[in-house]
């Protein structure tokens, strides 16, 4: 009965794919209270996380969905989430992210509706990429 609400999602804006050539002046990274987040960019970590993202594409493009809505499927496909908050920038970006779940702009247009399409396959597909997945050790005790 309990769930998380997880968090940045788009890791800061790094899965929007607007960091993969640099950070642009524009951009939340460039401001000074945000360094933190351009050094984690720029660090060899940083170009480890846009090999993967470039890793990731072709799936996305095989579900017909974009990469911020892909993080945000793979966030809620996992049965501990109850919710994903989303700190979009603009309407444009909410509405993007929010194809994750339902298809935006009606018509019967249903290609962004990510979530159903993320199958043990898919997951297996994007853990694999990412390799970060919890090792979970079940306590046989209780």
């Amino acid at each position: 009965g309990v769930g998380a609400m997880t968090w940045s999602p788009l890791a800061c804006g790094i899965i929007s794919g607007k960091y993969g050539n640099g950070v642009p002046e524009s951009s939340r990274a460039a401001l000074k209270c945000y360094q933190w987040l351009k050094e984690k960019i720029i660090s060899e970590e940083g170009r480890k996380q846009q090999v993967k993202l470039k890793d990731l594409s072709p799936i996305a493009e095989r579900l017909g969905c974009t990469l911020p809505q892909l993080a945000v499927a793979w966030c809620l496909r996992n049965e501990g989430v109850s919710s994903v908050l989303l700190g979009s920038s603009n309407p444009e970006q909410l509405i993007e992210n929010l194809g994750a779940i339902q298809a935006s702009g009606g018509g019967g247009d249903t290609s962004a509706d990510v979530l159903p399409k993320m199958t043990s396959h898919i997951v297996n597909e994007i853990d694999n990429i990412l390799g970060n997945k919890p090792y979970s050790k079940k306590d046989y005790r209780s």
